[in-house]
Parts: structure tokens; sequence; C-alpha cells
């Protein structure tokens, strides 16, 4: 009798942690949501506003701006042009959603980075 334990998806558990943490947490016009994805390659943030289901701001490492540097260099410049952008907007206050990721390594750099440029979470 063979018995087979299969290694845990961990896309599958970040996904579900993210859909638990969501219901808890949404964005409204006075304090949108500063949402964090984060790839092997990049990372992606967005100012979203979920009553209207509209972003208000966004920055990734496809932006010409970041481009050189390690992963969580990129990050802190990320969180640095998404601050930017979304102060010139007239945000200052967010709610801070890291996708189901530990708070940690190139999730944190660009919270810090945000923080440091204006955005209070």
């Amino acid at each position: 009798m063979n018995i087979v334990i299969s290694k845990p998806d961990k896309n599958k558990i970040r996904q579900k942690r993210h859909r638990r943490v969501r219901g808890k947490i949404s964005g409204t016009a006075a304090r949108p949501r500063l949402n964090i994805f984060r790839s092997n390659t990049g990372i992606y943030a967005q100012v979203i506003d979920d009553v209207a289901g509209v972003t208000l701001a966004s920055a990734s490492t496809l932006d010409k701006e970041v481009s050189k540097g390690t992963k969580t260099e990129q990050a802190v410049v990320v969180g640095k042009l998404v601050a930017e952008r979304a102060v010139a907007k007239g945000i200052s206050e967010v709610v801070f959603d890291r996708g189901g990721y530990l708070y940690h390594g190139r999730v944190k750099a660009l919270a810090e980075s945000a923080r440091e440029n204006g955005l209070k979470f």
C-alpha cells in the first residue's frame, strides 16, 4: 500500500489567505486599499477604491523609472512611485493589503518606502 503525500501548492495557500483577509478589508474613496502583487520577476502596487471599483494610482517594475537593481531595490522604487502618484491625487491614507504574502522582504520594502513618501497606514 503506497501513500502519497502531495506537496501543498504555495500559490493556492496564498490565494486562500488573501480571500480570507479581503473579506475583512476593503478600500473606500476616503481610505482606498493599497494592493500588492508579487511575481517571480516583478512587483505591482495599486491604490484601489473598492466601492467604485476603480484603480486610483498604480506603479510596477514595468515602469520606465524602475529598471536597475535587485528585486528588493526595485520594490523600494515602486513603493516610492505609488506613494507619490497617490499623494498627487490627494490620497494620504490607505488600507494596506499585502495580498496574502508575508510582511517580509520585497513586500516590507515596498510598504516602508510608501510610508516614507507620504502614505499613512
